[in-house]
C-alpha cells in the first residue's frame, strides 16, 4: 500500500518514536529507523494516536491517570519509549483508574480502597471501635446518671396531704385524708411473718439479687415497643423507688430510665433491711392507709408487730391492687374480690412454706393449714371526716377524677397521696333542697318502730342541669357515719321499671317497626293493651317464655286489660303489655341502639331474647337516668352527666377535664313527640298527683314517667322540666350487716329481685307505686330547686303521621250509612263513660276504654282487680264468652259474658308474664 494511501495519523514527524526501540524523548524528524517521519508502516500503526505505541504502560500522568498501550498521556513511546498525546483525551482505550491519594483519612468511610457496595461496608477494625467507643459512653452516662440521681427520703414519702374538695360557688366542700396516723416504723417493729409474706409473694430472690431484673425491664420495653402498657419493677427494690416517686408516676421510657438507676444506686448504697422498710413503710394497702402501720390498725385494729401469718399474707396480697382484693373496696365487687383476696391469700401462705428466706422457712405446713378462707377485719367507714351528702358526693367525684387522671398518667395511688384540689358541679342550695325533700317524706311517712316494712327503706336522688349535664345535687343515703356506705345516687343494682318505655317510644317515632321499613311511627299509632296478650315475634311466632318455653304472655300491672289503645295512652297508664309488643316489633338492637347513645345498659348477653327489657330490667343509676332524659328536652342532644370542672395540683390545672361534648342520638322533632307524651303523663296518667295532691303549680310544664318493677322491688320517677331533670328512686337493697341483724327479714324478700327487700306494706301502702312517694319527693324538690327561675315552655312536637295498627290491633271498619232507625242518640241519651247502653250505642272516643263497658277496681292481696262487661266498641257488639268461662291461670275467678274478666289473687309474676315495669 503506497504511502499516499494512507498516512498515520500522529506517527512519523510529529510522533515521539514509533519504532520498538527507543527514541529521543522529544519526538521530532527522526530516523526511519527509530521510527521518524519515514520509517515504517507497522511503526506507525504502533506509534498511531500519541507518543508511545509500545506495550508497556507509560509513566503516569496528572492526577493518578495512567498511559495505555495505544498511547499515554505523556508516555514513551516504544516498550520504554516517551510518548505524547493520544487521540482520546486521554489516550484510546484507557481504563482511567482512580488510584488513592497518597495519604488516608483517619477514619476511611466510606472505604476508599473498596468498589460498589463494599465501600459502605466497615471493616471489622471498625466495628470493633465502635463497640469499644459505645460502651465507654454508655458506662460514662450511667456513672454520671448515678451520680445525679437521689436516695428516696422514707420520711418524705410517707408523708401526704389532704385532697380538697370545692362546691359549684368555689368555696370548700371538704377534704379527705387518712383516718389515721401515717408513722414510720424500724423493720423491727415489723413482724417477721409480714416481712416473709411480703417476700416470698412479690420477690423470693430480694436477699440475694442486686435489686433489679434485668429480665423484667427488657419485658417492660419490649411492650414500650409494641405500644402496650408500661410495667413496673418486679424487685422489691424497684417498687420501693416507683413508690418513692410522688410527683412523677407518668408511664414513659424517661421514668423508667430514672426508676432504674436510682434502683441500681439503691441497691449499691442501701442495705436490705433499709430497702425492705422503706417498702413496707409506703406501699398503698387500701382504704386511706399508706405503710404497714397504718394498714394493720386499719384492718385488723392491732400494731405491724403484732401480725400474724394469716394477716400478713391478706395484707400482702394487697400490694397487688387494693381495689381488687379488699372486700369493703368502695364501689367494687365483694364476692369477686372476697374470691380474688382468699385465693390470694391462702396462695402466699402457702408460698410461706416452700420459700427459703435467709436460709428457713418461716412457716410449716401444719401451721398454715390453720387459716382457712380471710382472716377477721374490721368494719370499713369510709369517707372518714366527710358525713351526710359530703361523702357521697366527695366520693363520687373523686371516682370520676381518678378515671379522667389515669388517662394522663396519673395513677389512684398517687391521688390518693393527696394534694388535689377538685372543683365540682354540686349546688349547696339544690344538695340542701333535695336532703330536706327526702327527709320530709320519711318523716311523713315512714314509722320504722310501727311498722317493720318501713325498715331498710333507702331512697337515691340525683338532679342534673338539662343544658349542660352537670350534676347540681345527688341523695346518696343517710351518711357514712350512719353506716350506710352505698351512694343510692350510684347504685346501679335497683331496676328502673317502666320508666323504660320512654326509650322504646322514642326508638319507634325514630326507626320505626318492621312493617314500616324505616320509617318512624306516630304516638297515636294504635296496640293491644289486653292483659296476658300473647307476645309474637316478626315472624309471627309466638315468644317463648318460662316454664317449659310455653308461649309468653304478657301481664299488665293489677291485671288492667285493654283492646285497643294508642301507644300516647298506653304511656299514660302504663300499659306493659303494648310496650312489649312494640319492642320486639321494633327490635332489641334497635331500641339498643338508642339506649346505647344515651349512656344506658345494653340489652345484655342473656337479653336479646327477653320481653321483659323492655319494661326495664335494667339497672342504670339515678345520676344516667336524670342525665338520659335531658335528651328529650334538649332536641335530641345527649350530654353525659359529671360532676368534676376542674383538678389542680400544686396550683396548676390539669388536663383532660374539658365539658362532654353533645351528641345528636335521635331527631329532634321525635324528642319533642316523647316530651309531649310524657307531659301527658304528668297531666293525667300515672303521675298525675303532681298536680292534684302534691301541689306542683300547673303553669310550670313537667314531664315524666313512674316506674314500678316485680315483686315491688323498687320505685322510681324520672321527670323534667326545659331547665332540670331530677330522678327520685326508693327501694330496701340488702346488705350483709341487715341480713345478720334481722334475718327474719329475708321472708320480705322480692322474688323477682332477691338481692331486694319486697317495698309492699311500706307507709302502709299495699304497693309503692311510682306515683306515689318517689313523685311525692320529687315534686317537693323541684318546687324549691326552680323557685325564682323562669317559667319555660317545652318546643313545640310537630305531629308524626305515619299511625299504624300493630300488635293485635285492627283497623276499624268503615262505619255503615246510617238510617233514621239506627241514628245515634243525643248527648244526653249516650251512655255515660264507665256504663253500657246493654246495646249498640257507640262513644265519642272508641279507643276509650270507658267505652267498653263498666270498670270496677279493688284490692285482694296487694293487686288491682279489673272487671269489664259487654260493652260496645264503635258500634260493633262484640260476641258474648261461652259459657262457662275457664279458670284463670293465675288461680283467679271466673267470667262469663263478659269481654274480659280479669280478677286476682295470687302474685304479680307467673308464667304469664310478670307486671314488671308497671306505672
Amino acid at each position: 500500500m503506497s504511502e499516499h494511501r494512507r498516512k498515520p495519523p500522529n506517527g512519523g514527524r510529529a510522533g515521539g518514536g514509533g519504532g520498538r526501540r527507543r527514541a529521543p524523548s522529544g519526538g521530532g524528524y527522526g530516523s526511519a529507523a527509530a521510527g521518524g517521519e519515514y520509517g515504517g508502516r507497522a511503526a506507525a500503526r504502533r506509534t498511531a494516536g500519541g507518543g508511545g505505541g509500545g506495550r508497556r504502560r507509560a509513566p503516569s500522568g496528572p492526577d493518578g491517570y495512567t498511559g495505555s498501550r495505544s498511547g499515554g498521556y505523556g508516555g514513551g513511546g516504544g516498550r520504554s519509549g516517551g510518548g505524547g498525546y493520544g487521540d482520546d483525551d486521554y489516550g484510546r482505550g484507557s481504563r482511567r483508574r482512580y488510584q488513592p491519594p497518597a495519604k488516608k483519612r483517619f477514619i476511611d468511610y466510606p472505604r476508599s480502597d473498596r468498589d460498589g457496595l463494599k465501600r459502605w461496608l466497615p471493616s471489622w477494625k471498625q466495628v470493633l471501635g465502635m463497640c469499644v467507643l459505645g460502651t465507654a459512653c454508655l458506662i460514662g452516662l450511667v456513672g454520671i446518671g448515678l451520680s445525679m440521681v437521689v436516695v428516696p427520703d422514707i420520711a418524705k414519702t410517707a408523708s401526704a396531704q389532704s385532697n380538697v374538695y370545692y362546691w359549684s360557688d368555689g368555696t370548700q366542700l371538704g377534704t379527705s385524708q387518712s383516718e389515721y396516723n401515717r408513722q414510720i416504723v424500724e423493720l423491727g417493729a415489723i413482724s417477721a411473718d409480714m416481712q416473709n409474706a411480703v417476700i416470698t409473694a412479690e420477690n423470693a430472690t430480694f436477699y440475694e439479687d442486686s435489686g433489679i431484673d434485668p429480665k423484667g425491664m427488657a419485658r417492660a420495653v419490649f411492650n414500650m415497643a409494641k405500644g402496650d402498657s408500661i410495667q413496673g419493677g418486679s424487685t422489691i427494690t424497684q417498687q420501693y423507688v416507683k413508690n418513692a416517686q410522688l410527683d412523677n408516676q407518668a408511664q414513659t421510657l424517661k421514668r423508667k430510665a430514672q426508676e432504674l438507676l436510682i434502683s441500681v444506686r439503691v441497691g449499691a448504697t442501701e442495705s436490705k433491711e433499709t430497702i425492705l422498710a422503706g417498702y413496707l413503710n409506703t406501699a398503698n394497702y387500701g382504704r386511706g392507709a399508706y405503710g404497714i402501720q397504718a394498714a394493720a390498725q386499719t384492718y385488723f385494729g392491732i400494731d405491724a408487730s403484732k401480725l400474724n401469718p394469716h394477716q400478713s399474707a391478706f395484707l400482702a396480697s394487697l400490694l397487688n391492687g387494693p381495689g381488687l382484693f379488699d372486700p369493703q373496696a368502695y364501689g367494687a365487687d365483694k364476692a369477686r374480690n372476697t374470691e380474688r383476696a382468699t385465693e390470694r391469700t391462702q396462695w402466699i401462705l402457702k408460698r410461706m412454706t416452700e420459700v427459703k428466706v435467709k436460709g428457713s422457712y418461716p412457716l410449716t405446713p401444719a401451721e398454715a393449714a390453720k387459716y382457712k378462707g380471710l382472716p377477721k377485719m374490721k368494719k370499713y367507714i369510709p369517707g372518714a371526716g366527710l358525713s351526710g351528702q359530703l361523702g357521697y358526693m366527695a366520693e363520687m367525684a373523686k371516682a370520676e377524677a381518678i378515671t379522667k387522671l389515669k388517662e394522663q398518667g396519673v395513677s389512684e395511688d398517687q391521688f390518693n397521696r393527696g394534694g388535689y384540689e377538685i372543683h365540682t358541679t354540686f349546688d349547696k342550695k339544690r344538695v340542701d333542697d333535695l336532703k330536706k325533700a327526702v327527709e320530709e317524706a320519711e318523716k311523713k311517712h315512714l314509722n320504722p318502730k310501727k311498722r317493720s316494712e318501713d325498715k331498710y327503706l333507702q331512697v337515691g336522688g340525683a338532679s342534673v342541669d338539662a343544658k349542660t349535664g352537670r350534676v347540681l345535687a345527688i341523695y346518696g343515703g343517710p351518711g357514712f357515719e350512719n353506716g350506710w356506705y352505698l351512694n343510692n345516687a350510684r347504685n346501679g343494682n335497683t331496676p328502673v321499671g317502666s320508666t323504660w318505655k320512654p326509650f322504646t317510644l322514642a326508638a319507634a317515632m325514630e326507626y320505626g317497626t318492621y312493617k314500616t321499613d324505616g320509617e318512624g311511627i306516630s304516638p297515636e299509632s294504635v296496640y293491644s293493651g289486653a292483659n296476658d296478650l300473647l307476645i309474637r315475634k316478626n315472624n309471627g311466632d309466638t315468644v317463648p317464655g318460662p316454664p317449659e318455653n310455653d308461649p309468653f304472655r304478657q301481664r299488665n300491672e293489677g291485671r288492667a286489660s285493654y283492646r285497643e289503645i294508642t301507644l300516647d295512652k298506653a304511656m299514660q297508664k302504663s300499659v306493659n303489655s303494648t310496650y312489649v309488643q312494640l319492642g320486639w316489633d321494633i327490635g332489641h338492637k334497635t331500641v339498643e341502639k338508642v339506649t346505647n347513645g344515651l349512656g344506658l345498659p345494653g340489652v345484655g348477653k342473656y337479653s336479646e331474647h327477653n320481653a321483659s327489657w323492655f319494661l326495664g330490667t335494667s339497672t342504670p343509676d339515678a345520676v344516667t337516668m336524670a342525665s338520659a332524659y335531658t335528651t328529650f328536652t334538649q332536641g335530641g342532644e345527649h350530654r353525659a352527666a359529671y360532676s368534676v370542672t376542674q383538678v389542680k395540683k400544686s396550683g396548676a390545672a390539669l388536663p383532660g377535664f374539658d365539658k362532654p361534648k353533645p351528641k345528636q342520638v335521635i331527631s329532634e322533632n321525635v324528642a319533642n313527640n316523647v316530651t309531649k307524651v310524657l307531659n301527658n303523663v304528668v297531666k293525667t296518667g300515672t303521675a298525675s298527683k303532681m298536680t292534684s295532691e302534691f301541689g306542683w303549680d300547673p303553669n310550670r310544664p313537667a314531664a315524666g314517667k313512674t316506674g314500678t318493677t316485680d315483686g315491688n322491688a323498687s320505685a322510681w320517677f324520672v321527670g323534667y322540666t326545659p331547665q332540670l331533670s331530677t330522678s327520685i328512686v326508693l327501694s330496701r337493697p340488702l346488705n350483709d350487716d341487715i341480713r345478720k341483724k334481722d334475718p327474719a327479714i329475708l321472708e320480705q324478700l322480692s322474688k323477682d329481685f332477691p338481692s331486694h327487700l319486697s317495698m309492699r306494706g311500706v307507709a302502709g301502702d299495699p304497693s309503692v307505686h311510682g306515683g306515689d312517694l318517689p313523685t311525692e319527693i320529687w315534686t317537693n324538690y323541684m318546687e324549691h330547686a326552680l323557685k325564682g327561675t323562669k317559667i319555660e315552655p317545652f318546643a313545640p312536637a310537630l305531629p308524626i303521621d305515619n299511625k299504624i295498627y300493630g300488635g293485635g290491633a285492627k283497623k276499624p271498619e268503615p262505619k255503615p250509612v246510617q238510617t233514621p232507625e239506627d241514628k245515634k242518640p243525643e248527648p244526653s241519651e249516650r251512655p255515660k263513660p264507665g256504663k253500657s247502653d246493654g246495646g249498640g250505642g257507640t262513644c265519642p272516643d272508641p279507643l276509650d276504654p270507658a267505652c267498653w263497658g263498666t270498670t270496677t277496681t279493688g284490692q285482694d292481696g296487694g293487686d288491682t282487680t279489673t272487671t269489664t262487661d259487654g260493652g260496645t266498641l264503635g258500634g260493633i257488639t262484640p260476641t258474648p264468652t261461652p259459657d262457662p268461662t275457664p279458670t284463670a291461670p293465675d288461680g283467679g275467678l271466673t267470667s262469663t259474658g263478659g269481654d274480659t274478666t280479669t280478677t286476682g289473687g295470687g302474685g304479680n309474676g307467673s308464667n304469664k308474664g310478670g307486671l314488671f315495669g308497671g306505672g
